[in-house]
């Protein structure tokens, strides 16, 4: 199989200093790995309410740093003949030792792939959390036959959170007893970011899930066609919304910023230069296609990727802001959100402001309620 290594570029591998609560406390930088090592693990969960409705799911997880010392780095299979191998990620070894666990979903973009973000995965797994992604069936890269995608999007993710809960309640199980249920929550990108939305706002004709206590919402399809200013004005969930300043989607995040007075905490970050794809895979596949496969851009529709070829041309060539940098930049906001709002640790708060981004951040416009 032709592999190609993808590693986390541009991460600093020292910890904070920053500290928790008191300030005596360090905390893991949030644009590093944390201080587990991270498995990884394929199955496919079923939904008996929606005519069997299967959905293919990754799972990544915290591993003790001595069951992956050794093992060999996981390849996430792309199409039959292809993967994208990783330097972190371990397929099938043991849930860390350490319960419970939080556990969070992320969901994909429209036609996309639930691989799409795999250095995120990593990186948050590496901090402490079960991260589960499915891929939308009927609305994926090789599949779009499902005419009304929205409406599967909120219903999929509670499947995923049902099961994961299920198997955390089974004896013997891998995950028996390592999932808090009272500290869940969903990312995602673009029509991801929509769903990630919809599980705290409800969206497409299914209702909330109350079992969502914060979001990520990452260059996402959150306007006024799908969440009303009456609706956005219920959350109260922790959200951040990440974006890029060449996204067309900005004006979506402005929007929702504006409209959710009630939230615990809103957070909007801006980087300056990104466009819609630097929060995904896209260069990592593209330099598999061309550099490891040889195949020609103008190849790359005989194998399904041609939707790839526009997005890799406006993020992936030397003149455009870094897709390492970006990466960073996602992995930083993602984790410090998700461990000050899922898991009580306010020394990240001090990355979750203004300052910090002005003093450490130059590409990066953040504002905060």
């Amino acid at each position: 199989m032709t592999r190609l290594v993808v590693t986390l570029a541009a991460v600093m591998w020292v910890a904070s200093c920053s500290g928790d609560g008191d300030g005596s406390t360090p905390v893991d930088a949030p644009d590093a790995l944390g201080s587990y090592a991270v498995g990884h693990q394929t199955f496919s969960v079923f939904d008996a309410e929606r005519e069997d409705r299967e959905l293919a799911v990754d799972v990544w997880y915290p591993v003790d740093k001595t069951d992956a010392a050794t093992e060999p780095r996981t390849e996430y299979t792309l199409q039959s003949f292809f993967t994208l191998a990783s330097e972190v990620a371990v397929d099938d070894l043991p849930v860390s030792s350490e319960r419970p666990l939080a556990f969070l979903v992320f969901s994909h973009g429209f036609g996309g792939i639930n691989t799409q973000s795999t250095q995120l995965m990593e990186a948050l797994a590496s901090h402490g959390f079960i991260v589960a992604s499915p891929e939308h069936t009927g609305n994926t890269a090789l599949d779009r036959s499902d005419e009304n995608p929205a409406e599967k999007r909120v219903p999929d993710v509670s499947l995923v959170i049902d099961r994961m809960f299920e198997l955390s309640n089974t004896p013997g199980d891998a995950f028996e007893g390592r999932i808090d249920e009272s500290k869940v929550g969903v990312l995602g990108h673009s029509f991801g970011g929509a769903t990630a939305m919809g599980m705290v706002a409800g969206w497409a004709g299914a209702d909330a899930d109350p079992r969502v206590k914060a979001i990520g919402v990452i260059a996402g399809g959150v306007g006024s066609d799908n969440f009303s200013e009456e609706v956005l004005a219920t959350v109260t969930e922790p959200t951040i919304l990440l974006v890029g300043t060449l996204d067309p989607l900005l004006e979506n995040h402005n929007y929702v910023f504006d409209r959710m007075p009630k939230a615990e905490g809103l957070f909007k970050v801006e980087v300056t230069g990104a466009n819609h794809t630097h929060f995904a895979n896209v260069c990592a596949i593209g330099d598999l296609l061309l550099d490891e496969l040889g195949l020609t851009q103008d190849q790359w529709p005989d194998i399904g990727a041609e939707a790839l070829i526009q997005p890799y041309d406006d993020t992936c060539t030397d003149d455009v802001f870094p897709i390492a940098e970006a990466t960073r930049l996602q992995n930083l906001y993602m984790v410090a959100h998700f461990k000050r709002f899922l898991l009580g640790q306010t020394g990240y708060d001090r990355f979750l402001t203004a300052a910090y981004a002005n003093a450490n951040e130059p590409a990066v416009s953040f504002v905060a309620k």
